[in-house]
Formats: C-alpha cells, structure tokens, sequence
C-alpha cells in the first residue's frame, strides 16, 4: 500500500494530469493512498490544476483520510459536478461532516464609506459610554445597599478581610513606595537647584522641595503607585473569581459578592492611601535633603529643621484631603473591572489594564480640579 496521496484518471483516460489539463467526458478519478494533513501537499496543486467535467470521485483505493482529506474530496466534487463513490464508514462520516462547510462569503467583509464609517464608529462610542455610565452608577447603588446594610448590622462586617486587604495595600507597598519617593525627591532637588543656581536662590529649593512634595507630587505619585499595584490586584482577584464562578457560588449560599470582596478592598484604599502618600512625601523631602547636603552645603538637620518654616501648614492639609479620594477612586476602579469579567481569561487581563487606565486618568483629572479649587479658596 503506497505511503503517498496520489491519483490517476479512468475510463480511458491515461494515468496523472493530462498535458493541457483536459478530461474526456465521464472521466473517473481515482484518489489512493493516505489523503491526511500530512501528505496531502504532495497532489493538491495537481488536483487543483485538473479541468473539465468528472463522473465520479472513486475513494476506494483511500487507505487513511481526516477531515482535510475529506474536505479536498467534496471540493473536487463540487468543482466539477461529480459523485463521490467508494468511500468507508470512516471517509462517508468525514464526508458528511464536512459537505457543508463551504461558503460563498467574502473573505473581507464589505467596508462602509468614510463618511458612514466615521458617525457609526462615533455612534457606537456613545452607547458604549452611555452604558457604561448606567453600569457604574449602578455599581455605586450596589455599594451604598450593601454598606447600609453593614450600617444595620456591624457584625456581618469582616474585619479580617479589612485587615488582610490594609496589609496588601498599605505595608507591603511601603518598600517600593519609599524608594519611588526618595528617588523622586532626590530628582527635583537636584534638577531645582541647577535652575535656582542661575539667580543665585538655590536656597530656595527646600521650599521647592517642601511644597511640591508635600502638596502634590507625594500623593500623586502614591495614587499612581497604588493604583498600578493595588487597582490592577484588585481586578485581576475580583475578576479571576468571576470567571471561575466563585463570587456565584458566594451568591448561592447568601454572600453578597459587594460586602465580601468590594467593601474591604475600597476601605483599605482608602484608609490607606493618606498614610502612604505622608510617608511618600517625607521620603521626598529626605532625598531632597540628602542632595541639599551633598550639592548645596545646606546640612541635612537643617534642611529638614527649614521645611517646618518654610511650608505653611496647608499644604500638608491639601495632600491629606486628596489621599482618601484618590483612594475612593482606585478602588473604585479595580473592583467595579473586576465584577465586569465575563467570558474567558483574556477579559481579565484586559479589565485589569481598563481599571489602572482609568484609575490613574480620574487621579490626574481630579488632582487638577482639587488644584483650582484650593487657589480659589486662598490655599494655593
């Protein structure tokens, strides 16, 4: 039995592709040996190359066929009117299959013109928005239910999960945020007393230093930290639980998913973030500090010792104001992504990256409207 697909012309006809690719009428054509994904390369273009009407398609000298074998068969059928006979159980079963699998449908579909395109895309933008604006205030109303209920009865609270979750988001970030802000303060120093150089007021970048840590670049930064750290964790947990069906399960048995897994991770973030972003702030201005010594002559002691003269007090007012509403934002974000996942694991990977997107451009956003709104009030 020949290990090779190959095929041959009947009925008078002689053996392989005749020189101008012709048949006579009522020809049959004869398919031999394993017709599989494998070895089916080797007679394709030849049994492409074929022209003119044939009988039948005799599949009996087939030793082995699959789905592909089967489907160059019915092709060859369809292509030049012919009956398939001499097929096997196994060939008939992958014949029937795959009879109709064929479509005239185009390869690309139809694109619209630019000017129908663009008002359709934009229309679609809009719902999608719209939509999803509904879901999120639904998820905030989903929020406010379930902390009334724990207003009414405190001992469904879980404080373990609080805990758990102000451990995560607090003291095992206090590493990297640390580092973050000492490096940062170390930068603004540095890049503020060249500057300041030129007018001879280097002096003057402890108060550099001092304000824009403590009043924006503290906070801001631990929002962003936080919300690439924290936001995404929060997605990805929320999410995977999702998908394997877990917070389902937690509704089956009278859990709600909101007290259990949202509550305690948006309190963490909340509780969490004004301590962080003081801390970040102190790393910044200690990293500040150490270039003041080092590039300034300024010692360390009394750089630090002339930040309490030189911050007026309101601003360490507006860093903490801040932290606790960026935190509302980012935890916000990364529970509301993770209770969208639907589908399979390719939408938590994409929810995560929605919720930090969207935690950090509502951070920014807000950090410029608190930025005007304490000018306005005389804290600027």
């Amino acid at each position: 039995m020949s290990e090779f697909a190959d095929f041959a012309l009947l009925d008078g006809a002689p053996d392989g592709a005749l020189p101008d690719g012709a048949l006579p009428d009522g020809a049959t054509l004869s398919l031999s040996g394993p017709y599989r994904v494998s070895s089916i390369a080797q007679v394709d273009d030849a049994l492409r190359a074929i022209e003119g009407p044939i009988a039948t398609i005799d599949l009996s000298g087939v030793s082995e066929i699959d789905t592909v074998g089967a489907w160059v068969a019915c092709r060859l059928a369809d292509e030049h009117g012919a009956n398939i006979i001499g097929a096997n159980e196994r060939a008939q079963r992958l014949i029937n299959a795959v009879i109709n699998a064929g479509h005239e449908a185009d390869m690309v579909p139809p694109e619209l013109p630019f000017w129908q395109r663009v008002p359709e895309n934009l229309g679609d933008w809009v719902m999608g928005a719209c939509a999803g604006l509904l879901s999120v205030v639904g998820f905030l109303g989903q929020i406010l239910t379930a902390l009334g209920a724990l207003i009414r009865n405190p001992r469904r609270f879980r404080m373990r999960a609080l805990v758990r979750q102000t451990e995560l988001v607090g003291v095992d970030a206090l590493p990297i945020i640390g580092l973050m802000s000492f490096l940062i303060g170390i930068v603004i120093a540095q890049q503020g007393a060249v500057q300041l150089q030129q007018f001879g007021a280097e002096t003057l970048t402890i108060n550099l230093v001092g304000r824009i840590t403590l009043r924006e670049l503290g906070v801001l930064m631990t929002a962003i930290m936080v919300a690439g750290r924290s936001g995404s964790a929060f997605a990805a947990e929320i999410g995977t639980m999702k998908l394997t069906e877990e917070v389902d399960a937690m509704r089956t048995i009278g859990i709600s998913p909101v007290e259990a897994l949202v509550i305690p991770r948006m309190l963490s973030a909340v509780l969490m973030m004004p301590l962080l972003g003081f801390y970040a702030s102190i790393m910044a201005i200690i990293g500040g500090a150490v270039v003041g010594d080092m590039l300034l002559g300024i010692p360390f002691w009394t750089f630090i010792e002339r930040i309490k003269e030189v911050v007026p007090t309101f601003d360490l007012w507006v860093g903490l104001i801040k932290a606790p509403v960026f935190g509302l934002i980012i935890g916000l974000a990364g529970c509301y992504h993770g209770m969208q996942v639907r589908g399979n694991s390719e939408e938590v990977g994409k929810r995560t990256t929605f919720a930090v997107v969207s935690a950090i451009f509502a951070v920014i956003v807000l950090d410029a409207f608190f930025a005007v709104f304490f000018t306005e009030i005389g804290w600027g």
